[in-house]
């Protein structure tokens, strides 16, 4: 576990889960409140210098940031505070190469990792040397992350052919579901809205439940049966965060895929999260840049046994269905209205 301090210019609520999710150990956080970042360290030289005597009097190993720093931004900052310094791309990719356990999984986030790495290269080589693994130093290994951009290049061109085979194979699977006449139900969300839980019991089968952010990296897809009749297939895949980096969209296209050929998307959204509303958005613009925005949705209250003031009468959301995934509270008018609405999806 490292010592860690964490830099942001407004909440660190979320940073501090990834940060913990990442096996730090948060020993101080400071905001910096500014108009726009300093172009040279983000948070401006008279912050760097009280920084530096913070890192060196409580014996930090990592600084993280809650924004992307340019390459230069980084190599001033790792120069000036003489650590390891991981802005919040970094931190995410590490969190998903822990979390990576198929195949496909790993392939996906050493392609997010090799090209987010490629222009900071010079940087990551220097402290490999000096201070080896850690945070924001996990996954391709040591040995990838020391090739010359020639090779780095090399093995994104064969990754990037590897996860396009991987495609053709899920469009094989699609085309025989499509023969078969099954619909396609994917969850989507925010990481931590409880995904997973809901998965697991309308699939009723003993999937991986947890806490931790980004605990479900690959697909799973279930059939299940709505009625004496007519079966489903139902799909859970990553949770959705705020700012995730863009090379995560384009490694993880392939398995987004689902949602993008889904007949209808269950947005699971926690009600009990008062920001449940922003983090809402989040996904919905998440959606919009992977081409599912326009799609049959379904919003999914979910976690209302955390909510005991709310009214059963008075929703605060009229568009969408209430549920515990946990207590089974709301699940049979989930199904009724999963079995309404792909059937008129598919009429």
């Amino acid at each position: 576990m490292e010592n860690a301090i964490l830099v942001g210019t407004h909440s660190l609520d979320e940073l501090r889960e990834l940060a913990v999710s990442a096996g730090a150990r948060i020993i101080d956080e400071v905001i910096q409140r500014r108009d726009r970042p300093d172009s040279a360290t983000y948070i401006g030289k008279g912050k760097v210098e009280e920084l530096r005597e913070q890192v060196l009097l409580e014996g930090v190993a990592v600084v993280i940031f809650d924004e992307e720093l340019s390459p230069s931004q980084a190599k001033n900052l790792e120069e000036a505070l003489d650590v390891k310094v991981v802005d919040r791309t970094g931190l995410i990719l590490d969190i998903f190469s822990r979390r990576a356990r198929t195949k496909e999984g790993k392939l996906q986030v050493e392609l997010a990792q090799l090209e987010y790495r490629l222009t900071r290269l010079a940087g990551y080589r220097e402290y490999l040397s000096r201070l080896g693994g850690g945070i924001g130093t996990r996954g391709p290994g040591e040995t990838k992350l020391e090739m010359d951009r020639r090779q780095i290049r090399h093995r994104i061109g064969t990754l990037k052919k590897e996860i396009e085979q991987i495609r053709k194979h899920r469009q094989l699977h699609r085309e025989r579901r499509r023969r078969d006449r099954l619909p396609l139900v994917s969850l989507v969300g925010y990481t931590n809205a409880g995904k997973s839980t809901l998965f697991r019991a309308l699939s009723k089968e003993n999937t991986l439940v947890s806490r931790r952010l980004f605990s479900t990296l690959d697909t799973l897809i279930r059939r299940i049966q709505l009625g004496r009749n007519f079966s489903i297939l139902i799909s859970d895949t990553v949770g959705f965060i705020r700012k995730l980096p863009h090379q995560l969209v384009s490694a993880f296209r392939a398995t987004l895929e689902e949602v993008v050929e889904a007949d209808l998307i269950l947005h699971v959204i926690d009600v009990s999260d008062p920001a449940y509303e922003e983090k809402r958005e989040v996904v919905l613009k998440v959606l919009e840049e992977i081409g599912a925005g326009n799609h049959p949705m379904l919003a999914v209250y979910n976690k209302i046994d955390l909510v005991p003031e709310l009214n059963p009468d008075r929703k605060f959301e009229s568009d969408g269905i209430y549920v515990s995934a946990e207590t089974g509270e709301g699940l049979y008018e989930l199904v009724e209205k999963i079995s309404q609405e792909v059937s008129a999806v598919r009429a």
